[in-house]
């Protein structure tokens, strides 16, 4: 077991809940608020693609030796999602929610990108596996995520819209 890798693994994995705690307590107070949640059928689809992923990862990478260059890129994907965060800040969940009469973001990444959230995940499922030395599991999850991202773009551009 290479330490390094099972320290890594472990910050993914308690990120990944620390935010699932601040997506449900934004919804909570979003709903709320009078917000709705649009398009529930999928979410849990994206929950599956994601706990696989972490766990197809804790399963095949915790031997390995991490590779430096691609940590590096995980790690500026990081800053990104930081970034990502801080613009949302109580508007980001991991549901499609919309409240009434609020301006759609135009601040952070949003200036420059759509969705910047979802470029963020998919970078990263891509790159975590490529940091062990595991690019066939980034293809896999890069397929799946990618389908199941592309229900939820369509849903949530439909939802904004309204």
């Amino acid at each position: 077991m290479n330490l390094f890798a099972v320290a890594i693994l472990g910050y993914v994995t308690l990120e990944r809940l620390a935010e699932l705690l601040f997506a449900r307590s934004n919804t909570r107070r979003l709903l709320a608020k009078g917000a709705a949640e649009h398009s529930a059928g999928h979410y849990p689809l994206i929950v599956a693609v994601h706990a696989l992923w972490l766990i197809a990862l804790w399963m095949l990478a915790t031997g390995r030796t991490p590779d430096l260059f691609w940590l590096a890129m995980y790690v500026l994907l990081q800053a990104a999602r930081f970034w990502v965060l801080a613009t949302l800040g109580g508007r980001w969940t991991t549901r499609i929610i919309t409240l009434p009469g609020e301006d759609l973001v135009k601040e952070g990444p949003y200036r420059f990108l759509n969705h910047p959230n979802y470029w963020v995940v998919a970078g990263e499922i891509a790159v975590l596996p490529l940091v062990f030395g595991l690019p066939w599991v980034a293809l896999i999850f890069t397929i799946l995520n990618a389908a199941v991202l592309a229900v939820r773009v369509r849903e949530e551009n439909r939802a904004l819209r309204r």
